[in-house]
C-alpha cells in the first residue's frame, strides 16, 4: 500500500515543478520578445520594453502580498487557489488594456496629466516606506467590506462552485467573493503600476506588452513563491525608491529635463536586484 503523505508529497512538487517551467517559459517569452522589439525599433525601444516589464513584474510579486493574505482570510482551499489568480488574471489583462488605451489617449492630448501621474507615484513610494506593519486581519479593508456589503455569501464553500442555491435563492460562494476582492484589489495596484510603465514610455503597445508578459506567469508565481514571501522584506523598499525615480523622472521631462531610457533601465534593474539579493543574504545568515 502506497503512502498517502508521500503521495501528497510527490504532487506538491510536481506541481510546483510545473510551476517552475510556466514560469520559465513566460520570462523566456519576455525576453524573445524584448530582442524582437530591439531588433525591428532599436536599443532605445527595447530599453523601454525591458524597463517596464522589471518594474512591472517586480509590483506583481509585491502584489502577490496581498494575494496570500486574501486568500487566508477567506480560508481559501489550496485546491481553488489557481482557479481563483486564473480568473484574476483574465480580468486584470482586460482591464488594463482599457485603461492603457485610454492613459495613452489622456496623455496625447493634456501633457500635465503626466504630473499627476508622477504625484501618485511618488505618494505610492511614500506609502511604501511610511507603512509600519504589512496588514494582516483584512476585515477593515474597504475592499474587503465594500464586496461582502454587495454580494451575498454563503458561509462555507461548495466545491469549486462561484454560485450555489441556498433556501431557494441564488447566493454567491466565498469563492465568488475572493475573486472580486482579488480583481478589485488589481484595480487598486494598476492605478501605481500603470503609470509607473508610462513613466518609462508613452509607446501603449510597449506598456500592454511589459503588463501581459509580467501578469501571464503571475499565477505559476504564487505557487513557487507564496510560501516564502516574508522573505523578501527588502523587495517593498525597492519598489518604493523606483516608484519615487520614476515619478521624479516624469516631472524632470515634463519641464524639459529628459533621463535617458538606457539610464532609467539600469537604475530599476541594480534597486530590484538588489532589494532581492539583500533579502536572500538576510535569510541566509
Amino acid at each position: 500500500m502506497s503512502d498517502p503523505n508521500l503521495s501528497s508529497g510527490q504532487d506538491v512538487e510536481n506541481h510546483r515543478t510545473s510551476s517552475a517551467r510556466t514560469v520559465a517559459f513566460w520570462v523566456c517569452a519576455a525576453v524573445t520578445f524584448g530582442i524582437a522589439v530591439g531588433l525591428k525599433d532599436g536599443i532605445g525601444r527595447a530599453s523601454e520594453y525591458f524597463a517596464g516589464y522589471l518594474l512591472e513584474q517586480s509590483l506583481s510579486v509585491d502584489n502577490l502580498f496581498v494575494f496570500v493574505l486574501v486568500f487566508r482570510y477567506f480560508k481559501v482551499p489550496k485546491m481553488y487557489e489557481s482557479r481563483v489568480l486564473t480568473y484574476g488574471i483574465v480580468g486584470a489583462i482586460v482591464f488594463r488594456a482599457v485603461m492603457i488605451l485610454l492613459g495613452a489617449a489622456t496623455l496625447q492630448r493634456f501633457e500635465a496629466v503626466n504630473l499627476l501621474l508622477a504625484s501618485i507615484l511618488l505618494f505610492s513610494s511614500y506609502k511604501l516606506f511610511s507603512a509600519e506593519d504589512e496588514e494582516t486581519d483584512l476585515a477593515e479593508n474597504f475592499i474587503v467590506k465594500t464586496c461582502q456589503k454587495f454580494i451575498p455569501v454563503t458561509a462555507s464553500y461548495d466545491g469549486d462552485r462561484f454560485l450555489t442555491i441556498q433556501d431557494g435563492a441564488w447566493k454567491a460562494t466565498p469563492l465568488l467573493l475572493t475573486v472580486a476582492v482579488i480583481e478589485l484589489s488589481d484595480i487598486a495596484f494598476a492605478i501605481d503600476s500603470i503609470p509607473a510603465v508610462f513613466g518609462v514610455t508613452k509607446d501603449p503597445l510597449i506598456v500592454f506588452s511589459s503588463n501581459l508578459f509580467a501578469i501571464s506567469g503571475l499565477r505559476s508565481l504564487y505557487v513557487l513563491i507564496s510560501e516564502s514571501m516574508s522573505d523578501l522584506e527588502y523587495l517593498q523598499p525597492a519598489i518604493g525608491i523606483v516608484l519615487g525615480f520614476i515619478g521624479t523622472k516624469m516631472i524632470l521631462d515634463f519641464f524639459g529635463y529628459h533621463i535617458p531610457t538606457e539610464v532609467s533601465l539600469g537604475f530599476v534593474a541594480t534597486c530590484l536586484s538588489g532589494g532581492a539579493l539583500l533579502s536572500l543574504k538576510k535569510k541566509s545568515d
